[in-house]
């Protein structure tokens, strides 16, 4: 609870990011910068629960229109599959539903304008990173709150990506870019599952990093229109798109600082403390680890091979739900969402899941279910009960395979009441999102195709 008063009253503005190393930036819970919009901390967890619900909601339309899921795993065609015209001329051929919104910020000096840090939300789930750039037309750009909007004219390094030129730099293959011969300008046109859009052009611009002063030149989405859909937060000047490598044509960042490492530490959900992302190079333990299991059709996600789950010392039985191969993909049963508040399982297995944690609760259930969550225990004030574990194995049931999740990843308190932090969803596949991982040291390296977990990292 003192956290929680902690985490109500820190001014986020005055927060300063300690001194890094080259491709590394802080790292902040999104909360800290739109908790003035709530009054209390659990309006605001209630806020990010409704956005994580219908973030899986919109990742279950990507996966179906992925050609992934289909009947007894079968290919299906994308629902909504179509072309469609160009807008005179100015926006791709069509537009792509994404992710919506992040629940992580990180801070970016960005240009040659280095006087004031931008914040960025961070996202495991899209693969171009973007901010708003001015001077903007009327009613085309949000007004940001804390912070200058990037002015492309102020900065000495910033410049269009010619995309005749530089044609390998504008890549069409995600079918949200396109080249516009007439001033030969890479343009695109992003669309998110919540209705919030960015259009405008590629671009090329420098971040630095302070410590050395290293400066890295990276293609970026200069939004000159995020009014054509629904807002944008007014907290953050755009989105940083973390999704994993991909050798050519890939917006990411870690495609673009060609790096197979990528390491972070989410902080837990009531920290005010910074943590940090950094590239190259992990300063976490690797001692457990899941595989990355690459995929053709859905190549910047994140999904690892999951093998068997416990309440305790019960294991829940698997269920063909969490047991298919996707046509000839090699795409295991579960994926990793820093987006996704609470992890999810098809609801076949959620329910043996749920059943299993009942058992291993000595108190009743709270006998009428809060939002999504279905089994909530109310105690005595100042009580905190203690709860089950839940041990996720990845792979084999090896120690060296073992995620071990505890108290605070199992159970969220919301309105005097501990809920178990699990959901089910209606796809045949496992969702780890980041109630699960906060306070863990995560390394995604694709060059040894693993994801390797430390307890309490940034805690």
């Amino acid at each position: 609870m003192e956290a929680r008063k902690r985490f109500m009253s820190i001014d986020p503005t005055k927060i300063p990011d300690p001194p890094m190393p080259s491709y590394t930036f802080a790292l902040y819970n999104r909360g800290l910068f739109e908790k003035s919009k709530f009054k209390d901390y659990d309006s605001l967890l209630e806020n990010r629960l409704a956005r994580s619900q219908a973030r899986a909601k919109n990742l279950a339309m990507i996966l179906e229109n992925s050609n992934m899921i289909g009947e007894n795993g079968a290919r299906t065609r994308p629902q909504g599959a179509h072309k469609s015209k160009r807008d005179n001329g100015n926006v791709p051929k069509t537009t792509s539903l994404q992710f919506a919104d992040g629940e992580y910020v990180a801070s970016f000096i960005l240009g040659t304008d280095q006087q004031t840090t931008r914040h960025l939300l961070i996202d495991t789930g899209s693969d171009l990173v973007w901010w708003q750039c001015g001077p903007c037309a009327e009613n085309k750009c949000y007004e940001q709150k804390t912070e200058p909007l990037y002015d492309l004219f102020k900065s000495k390094t910033y410049r269009k990506l010619d995309c005749v030129a530089e044609s390998r730099n504008c890549v069409f293959k995600s079918k949200v870019i396109d080249c516009i011969p007439q001033g030969n300008t890479c343009i695109y046109d992003y669309k998110y599952g919540d209705g919030s859009r960015t259009r405008g052009w590629i671009a090329k611009d420098v971040i630095t990093f302070v410590l050395d002063q290293n400066q890295v030149s990276i293609l970026f989405g200069c939004g000159r229109d995020q009014t054509s859909g629904s807002a944008f937060s007014r907290e953050f000047s755009g989105i940083a798109g973390l999704g994993r490598r991909v050798n050519v044509g890939g917006y990411s960042l870690q495609s673009q600082f060609k790096v197979d490492i990528m390491a972070l530490c989410l902080p837990e959900f009531y920290s005010t403390k910074t943590s940090t992302i950094s590239f190259h190079t992990t300063p976490f333990k690797k001692k457990t680890s899941a595989r990355l299991l690459p995929s053709s059709r859905l190549p910047t996600y994140y999904f690892i091979n999951l093998f068997k789950v416990f309440i305790n010392n019960k294991e829940v039985p698997w269920f063909p739900s969490l047991s298919r191969n996707f046509g000839n993909d090699m795409t295991g049963s579960c994926f990793v969402d820093t987006g996704v508040t609470v992890t999810s399982f098809p609801q076949d297995f959620y329910t043996v899941f749920r059943d299993t944690f009942r058992k291993e609760v000595n108190i009743p259930v709270y006998d009428a279910p809060l939002g999504n969550f279905d089994t909530c225990y109310m105690v005595d004030p100042g009580v905190v009960p203690t709860f089950p574990v839940v041990k996720m194995y990845f792979g084999q049931q090896n120690p060296e395979n073992l995620l071990l999740l505890e108290q605070k990843r199992v159970v969220v308190h919301e309105r005097g009441l501990f809920c178990m932090a699990f959901t089910k969803w209606d796809q045949p596949l496992a969702i780890i999102g980041s109630y699960q991982l906060q306070g863990i040291g995560l390394t995604f390296d694709t060059a040894t195709e693993t994801l390797s977990f430390e307890l309490d990292a940034c805690s």
